[in-house]
């Protein structure tokens, strides 16, 4: 019996939404604050979004973005650690925040009726956050303990860090985001003041409302909260380096005592989620290993039993990124029969175009994504985020659906071609320690 997709096949481009309708305005101190109007519901959902990821922890200080991630909620000269969880939580609402490589994003969901204070809550903690010995400490061991518990003790968690460390050679993406704790315990309350300073200014902000807002009244309130924060004298510092091209494969083993089953991930270079190519990547990610119906599933889980999981990603970045194929064996199964298993799809998806009804098949799960992902506040808030610091646009949300829609069976062929290549990829075998339960 077959695995069966239960997504309808409809184009992207059959699919009728209405644009996104959208302010965009760069306060004199260079904030640039989107409003979304959408009076639906009587909800608002705010986003402050940093341009300070992972790639720009100073050197021999990795984890410095995912630390201010921790300390933003700490308290202000102003407010008591916890303000931020009181104003959304004690009305209904939520909150939180997440560091990926380029960005650190903090958002909140409340009542519209209490959009103002949460957007003077946010400022607050821009202008005067409380950086100190304690709440340095305290949070830099929590997150310690995150590497601890997601690095170290999930079974393929190093795996993620091992693909960044070896498939960069130059580029700050190498250190990954969470932070290493030999670093961070070698840092100073100086080091991390210096570099709130650094990068938390309102010039390296973008803030997104979405919601029940009038545009013109939150612009003003904005201007008040925000417009008075000055901008700090000098220029932000931005990653110049360029990873060199990929010239020829890097394969490497590594071995723990708590991994289960064998796993082997491929990652190959890939263009920035600016670029051109980014959404024939997308598709050639749901085509080949997103989802029960991808050709991976179907075939190394499903036909051939020989692993228990196999997937791929297009994780594209702000700067170039990776394509990464992971497959984890199934029990019994040695690692190079799911590796020669594994060739085999890669080698047919270079060399024949997708089928017209697999084609739209991934064109539609990717669509229906981004409608579903759409229709709440803070996802259209974040689509926003994502489309300014990724690909420098707002706009672009508005046009990605057509963008889906516009790519063909051969794009897909020449994206494989061009980019998952023997010599583009970096291999590595994780595998269990010899003797390991």
């Amino acid at each position: 019996m077959e695995p069966v997709s239960l997504l309808p096949t409809i184009s992207p481009g059959a699919i009728d939404v209405a644009p996104l309708r959208y302010t965009d305005r760069t306060l004199a101190n260079g904030l640039r604050a989107i409003l979304v109007p959408d009076r639906r519901v009587p909800s608002v959902a705010i986003n402050v979004a940093y341009r300070v990821g992972g790639k720009d922890d100073p050197p021999g200080r990795s984890g410095f973005a995912h630390l201010f991630e921790h300390l933003m909620f700490k308290g202000t000269a102003r407010t008591g650690p916890e303000t931020i969880d009181r104003l959304t939580e004690d009305v209904g609402g939520y909150n939180n925040a997440f560091t990926t490589e380029d960005i650190t994003n903090y958002y909140e969901v409340v009542p519209s009726n209490h959009l103002e204070r949460l957007l003077w809550a946010e400022a607050d903690r821009l202008a005067a956050l409380d950086v100190n010995e304690a709440n340095f400490h305290t949070e830099r061991d929590v997150v310690i303990g995150e590497y601890d518990q997601r690095i170290l003790a999930e079974p393929y968690g190093m795996l993620d860090e091992l693909v960044n460390r070896e498939a960069y050679t130059v580029h700050p993406y190498r250190r990954g985001v969470i932070g290493n704790p030999d670093e961070l315990r070698a840092a100073s309350l100086e080091d991390v003041v210096a570099f709130h300073a650094t990068f938390y200014r309102p010039d390296n902000a973008v803030l997104v409302v979405v919601g029940d807002l009038d545009a013109e009244r939150t612009m003003e309130w904005i201007e008040r909260y925000f417009g008075i924060i000055p901008t700090p004298p000098g220029t932000i510092p931005r990653v110049q380096i360029v990873e060199p091209a990929q010239l020829r494969e890097r394969s490497y083993e590594y071995r723990a005592a708590n991994v289960p089953l064998p796993a082997v991930e491929e990652a190959y270079h890939i263009p920035s989620a600016s670029h051109p190519d980014a959404a024939a990547l997308d598709v050639l990610e749901t085509l080949l290993g997103s989802g029960r119906s991808s050709r991976l599933y179907t075939e190394l889980v499903y036909r051939r039993q020989l692993a228990t999981s196999a997937y791929a990603s297009a994780d594209l970045r702000e700067q170039p990124g990776l394509f990464g194929v992971r497959v984890t064996c199934a029990a019994g199964v040695v690692l190079a029969a799911a590796r020669r298993a594994l060739a085999e799809e890669l080698d047919r998806v270079r060399e024949i175009p997708p089928l017209p009804a697999e084609l739209e098949r991934a064109k539609t799960q990717i669509a229906s994504a981004v409608v579903r992902s759409r229709q709440t506040n803070n996802g259209v808030a974040l689509a926003f985020v994502r489309a300014t610091t990724e690909r420098g646009d707002p706009e672009a949300v508005n046009g990605d659906l057509a963008r889906y829609a516009a790519v063909t069976a051969d794009d897909v062929l020449r994206v494989a071609r061009t980019y998952l290549r023997d010599e583009n990829r970096t291999v590595i075998d994780y595998t269990p320690e010899p003797g390991a339960a």
